[in-house]
């Protein structure tokens, strides 16, 4: 398995070999740098550590400025690794675009957009109680009853209640790759992924 960080750019439509238009997200794959290469004799495990985006090295602790020394590169704003990946990389090589092709399968992992605290009927698809007539003045969109009365006397856990929605690490798998422009590190993927626009994925293979 290989992957990359990259980010998410936004949203377009482009015309398939078939002339069909399809909606995909532009994502800029890269170029990320290997910071740590890890083995399994030194720590148990065979990994890459890939670092992408730049970072200011006011804001960056002296223990990283040294682990990044030690890569020859500059402070990088995110660090993902990836194992069993990159079994011939070195410490310091630059991974791009390269290692996605047109029809390629991916799975991108993010960030998904913050809703804030939300009620039942946007979080869960409840139907409300009721209907807008008979008497009733403010249940419309309420969740209704949450269980029985003395016995448990108690809400059980797991009950669907209103409650902060979104913000979750959200992984959509079976992407396919419309579209390449490995010129300027850009990848097409069919459909939508988790975030908004200019936040920071993973992409794997």
């Amino acid at each position: 398995m290989s992957g990359i960080i990259g980010k998410k750019i936004g949203m377009t439509s482009i015309f398939d070999e078939t002339g069909k238009q399809v909606a995909c997200t532009v994502i800029e794959a890269g170029p990320c740098v290997v910071t740590q290469v890890k083995t399994i004799d030194n720590d148990g495990y065979q990994a890459v550590q890939l670092g992408y985006g730049n970072k200011k090295e006011k804001n960056t602790s002296k223990a990283l400025l040294g682990h990044f020394e030690k890569a020859s590169t500059e402070p990088k704003r995110k660090l993902v690794e990836f194992r069993d990946a990159f079994s011939e990389a070195k410490l310091g090589d630059v991974v791009t675009s390269e290692i996605f092709n047109l029809g390629d399968k991916i799975a991108v992992t993010g960030q998904s957009k913050g809703k804030g605290f939300q009620g039942v009927v946007k979080r869960h698809g409840f139907a409300g109680v009721g209907g807008q007539t008979h008497g009733q003045h403010n249940r419309l969109r309420s969740p209704g009853s949450l269980g029985a009365c003395s016995t448990p006397s108690r809400v059980m856990k797991g009950m669907k209640m209103g409650g902060r929605m979104g913000n979750d690490r959200v992984k959509q798998s079976n992407m396919r790759i419309v579209s390449v422009l490995h010129d300027k590190n850009l990848i097409f993927v069919k459909g939508s992924i988790p975030g908004h626009n200019g936040s920071l994925i993973i992409i794997e293979k």
